[in-house]
C-alpha cells in the first residue's frame, strides 16, 4: 500500500509539473488523481486472451486517446501490480465518472478518484493565512 501511495505522489507532482498547473484555472478544469486497481488475474491462457483482447489493451488505447486529447496530463502502471494511475483534468465530478465508465475495464477494476488541488491555489492560500498571522501576532 505505501508503494503504491509513493507512486501515486510521484505521478501526481510530475503531472503538476508537466505544466498542469502552468495554465490558467479556466482551462485547467479540475484535477484528479485517478487510481484502477485489483485488476483481474487469469485463470486458463484462454481466459487471457480474451480479457487482453477485450478489456485491458481496449482500455490503454483509450486512455492513450485521451491523453492525446490532454484530458489524462500523465499516466503510468506500478511495477508488477494490475494497476494503473493517472492524472485527469475535467470540467467536473459528473465528467469523470462518466469518463471511467466508458473504460472497456471499468467493471473489471476497482476506481479510486482523489480530487487535486493545484500547487498555485494551495499556494495562494497558505499565503493569505501567514498574512493573517502575521497580522494577529503583530497587535
Amino acid at each position: 500500500m505505501k508503494k503504491q501511495l509513493f507512486s501515486m505522489l510521484i505521478i501526481a507532482v510530475l503531472a503538476i509539473g508537466a505544466g498542469a498547473s502552468a495554465q490558467t484555472p479556466a482551462k485547467q478544469g479540475n484535477m484528479y488523481l485517478v487510481v484502477g486497481s485489483e485488476g483481474p488475474g487469469f485463470a486458463t491462457p484462454k481466459e487471457a486472451i480474451m480479457v487482453l483482447e477485450k478489456g485491458i489493451l481496449p482500455t490503454f488505447e483509450a486512455l492513450l486517446k485521451l491523453k492525446k486529447e490532454k484530458k489524462i496530463v500523465a499516466a503510468g502502471l506500478p511495477l508488477g501490480d494490475r494497476a494503473i494511475i493517472f492524472v485527469m483534468q475535467a470540467a467536473s465530478n459528473s465528467e469523470v465518472d462518466k469518463t471511467l465508465r466508458s473504460l472497456p475495464a471499468w467493471s473489471a477494476l476497482k476506481w479510486k478518484v482523489t480530487a487535486l488541488e493545484s500547487l498555485s491555489g494551495r499556494m495562494a492560500q497558505e499565503r493569505a493565512i501567514l498574512e493573517q498571522l502575521k497580522k494577529m501576532t503583530m497587535k
